[in-house]
Formats: structure tokens, C-alpha cells, sequence
């Protein structure tokens, strides 16, 4: 790999990179934790219903929470591979696939939460209208958990570039890394072994924490100081 070489436009970049950032980490956090999960109790369906319907415009702005984020995403992917590509062409390319696919994954995940919506609203004919409501609530949830997979690879990938940039202090990328980790054995659990789910789901602290970190690392990115010009002679 090739450290990267400071400009003015590979600092613009970053700084744009880190809004995207900090944009997906305020909705994806507030879609999940302050808007939608307060609504979502998967062992009640009759609960979780009656929130839903007593709180229509929560449930809509969480999905468009999370439709600005899956945008976000997809421009922060981009925005990435311009910044590593002159490092790690390959590995950029990869990162921005695996971080892409991620997002068409959970873009395509709220078609279940749509669904739900629909089932609770227009489906009141249906024999346990609210369980049918909560299997799409649980199938976007594991559609989420689908692409954090994707996502986990991605963060390796990330990890491993930005520990070795040169513009980034190691620690971030070792950040990166663990987050990784966290999200491919959180998912890896929430697919295969859900009853260790809930015991792992504090690890995802480890994973805000370096992400945000790294996010306001980007913000912060300026460019080359301009060299002091010469004096002008005028005394």
C-alpha cells in the first residue's frame, strides 16, 4: 500500500465524508433507537400494533430516518474510494462494494416495515393481523442484521486502510477493525444463534464509539498549509 499524500481536494473530500458520516450516525440512531424501537416489542404483537397505530407519524419518520441514511451511505461509500483509491485500488474497490451492497440491503429491508404498516392498516380482515404485522417487523430486522454483514467487511477493509493511510493515527483504524468484528459476530449471532443475541448487544457500544470517532476524524481533516508567501517590499 501507498500512504496517501495530503491535498486540498482529498481534505474536501474527507470533510464531506465525515457530514455524511455524522448524518448517517444521528437517523440510523434515531430511527432505531429513538423512533422506532420504542414502538417494537417482537414478543408482543398486540403492543406493538396498538403503539404503531397510536403513533403513525413516529413509525413513518422512522422509515424516512432511515431512507436519508441508506443515502447518505451510498454517497459515503463513494466519497471513500476517491479518498483510498490512490492507496489501495483493489481494496478501495472492494470497500465500496461491500458497503454498497450493505445499503441496497437495507434500502430494501423497509419494503418490511412498508408491509407492516399495510397489514395493520388495511388488513383488518386478516385472522391476527398484528402477528402478521410483527413477522415483517422481525424480517426487517433481520434484513438489517443481513447487511451489517456486509457492512462488518467493509469495516475491516476500512480498518486495514486507514491504520496504514498515513493521514490517520493507527488508532482509528484499529477502531474500525473491532468495529468489524462486533458486526459480523453480532450478525453471524442474530442469524444463527438469536438466543445470544441480546447477551452480545452491548459490544455494539464498542462499534458507535469508533465510528464516531472516526467521523469527527474526518470533519476535522484540513489540507496542506499554503506556503508563506514572500514579503511584498513594501517595507
Amino acid at each position: 500500500m501507498t500512504p496517501l499524500t495530503l491535498t486540498q481536494g482529498l481534505a474536501r473530500n474527507a470533510r464531506l465524508a465525515g457530514l455524511l458520516y455524522l448524518v448517517i450516525i444521528v437517523t440510523g440512531l434515531g430511527a432505531e433507537l429513538g423512533l422506532r424501537g420504542p414502538l417494537i416489542d417482537l414478543g408482543d404483537a398486540d403492543a406493538t400494533a396498538a403503539a404503531i397505530l397510536a403513533s403513525p407519524g413516529q413509525f413513518r419518520l422512522a422509515i424516512a430516518a432511515d431512507l436519508v441514511m441508506a443515502l447518505s451511505d451510498a454517497g459515503l461509500a463513494i466519497l471513500l474510494y476517491l479518498i483510498f483509491r490512490a492507496m489501495a485500488p483493489g481494496l478501495a474497490l472492494a470497500a465500496m462494494v461491500f458497503r454498497l451492497i450493505q445499503t441496497v440491503l437495507i434500502a430494501a429491508s423497509l419494503m418490511a416495515l412498508l408491509t407492516a404498516w399495510l397489514v395493520l392498516n388495511r388488513a383488518e380482515g386478516l385472522n391476527d393481523t398484528p402477528t402478521l404485522a410483527l413477522v415483517f417487523l422481525d424480517l426487517h430486522a433481520h434484513g438489517y442484521d443481513l447487511g451489517l454483514v456486509f457492512f462488518g467487511v467493509n469495516s475491516l477493509i476500512m480498518g486495514l486502510m486507514v491504520g496504514r493511510s498515513g493521514l490517520f493515527a493507527k488508532a482509528f483504524g484499529a477502531g474500525l477493525l473491532v468495529a468489524g468484528l462486533v458486526y459480523l459476530t453480532g450478525s453471524g449471532l442474530r442469524l444463527f444463534a438469536p438466543d445470544w443475541s441480546a447477551v452480545f448487544a452491548p459490544a455494539y457500544g464498542l462499534t458507535i464509539l469508533a465510528e464516531t470517532a472516526f467521523c469527527l476524524r474526518l470533519l476535522s481533516q484540513r489540507g496542506p498549509r499554503t506556503p508563506a508567501s514572500g514579503r511584498s517590499g513594501r517595507g
